[in-house]
């Protein structure tokens, strides 16, 4: 990489849960329900201020919105120039549309393929929640999100997901791509959704507080050890939606010390109970020097 190359400076984790996209929407976000977990979010925003990217890739999952149960890339990359807010059942999100990137996507998607990845390129896709939450999260309510955005959608909703080994390996294979795009762009990457919840069946309204804290803990300090993990501890521990992690580990894999640099530096970490009946988790690194 040299200063004539994009590059990757800071990840963000977040959770997506549809009702924070709600309270935003209809202005609820100081009744006390929702207050305190906002409030969690207020240093993001001024950090986001102050160090603008020149765009985001967004990692995330579909929640078949874009893709039916009948059609389900198991890694997909949105290649178009925009993409509209979806329509979930009740009206697009009133937010910004989505503007891409698709020069550097198609970069990333020729790069990754060529180190054994298969993604799907998707060249037209509405984005649901699960990308507009964490937007609405860390930017406000703007006329216009501050940056072009990646989508990277990942499944994570029909078994079989993909492993935390492999979303970890594919982090870094992202990393490596970021890294020979001759345009000097700060790039974000974001890990979205989680932490534990469960939506339906005999445990619907599961949170584990003591998984969730301790994945961030080990996300930090021990991501490698963290990707080790199988896919039914996520399950068994975080409820049947917990495994919208192993997204979070493609955003960490893509940090510098998963291909043998410093480790990031922790700007802010956040977590609150409950969000509707969702854990919600939250964390910012930063590449060091």
């Amino acid at each position: 990489m040299t200063k004539q190359h994009a590059r990757i400076s800071a990840s963000v984790y977040t959770s997506h849960v549809p009702a924070i996209g709600a309270a935003l929407d209809l202005g609820k976000t100081a009744e006390p329900y929702w207050a305190p977990l906002f409030q969690g979010y207020e240093p993001s925003k001024q950090w986001m201020r102050d160090n603008k990217p020149d765009v985001i890739f967004l990692v995330y999952n579909d929640h078949a919105t874009a893709f039916s149960l009948e059609f389900i890339p198991t890694f997909a990359i949105g290649c178009a120039a925009e993409f509209q807010p979806a329509d979930e059942g009740w009206g697009p999100r009133p937010v910004p549309t989505v503007v891409g990137h698709p020069e550097l996507a198609a970069h990333i998607a020729q790069s990754v393929i060529q180190q054994d990845f298969d993604l799907t390129i998707v060249n037209k896709m509405d984005v649901d929640h699960g990308l507009t939450v964490p937007l609405s999260l860390m930017c406000g309510q703007p006329e216009a999100w501050p940056c072009p955005v990646i989508p990277f959608a990942v499944n994570v909703v029909q078994y079989p997901v993909p492993s935390g080994r492999r979303c970890f390996e594919l982090g870094r294979a992202i990393r490596r791509a970021i890294e020979s795009y001759d345009e000097p762009l700060n790039v974000h990457i974001w890990g979205t959704g989680g932490m534990s919840h469960q939506l339906q069946g005999p445990r619907a309204g599961l949170i584990n507080k003591a998984f969730d804290q301790a994945f961030l803990d080990r996300l930090i300090a021990d991501p490698e050890g963290q990707a080790a993990v199988p896919h039914i501890d996520y399950v068994r521990e975080a409820g049947s939606e917990g495994i919208e992690l192993v997204m979070w580990l493609i955003a960490r894999g893509a940090m510098a010390d998963g291909v043998g640099g410093p480790p990031p530096k922790v700007v802010h970490r956040f977590y609150h109970v409950p969000a509707s009946n969702t854990a919600v988790g939250h964390l910012i690194l930063e590449e060091q020097a």
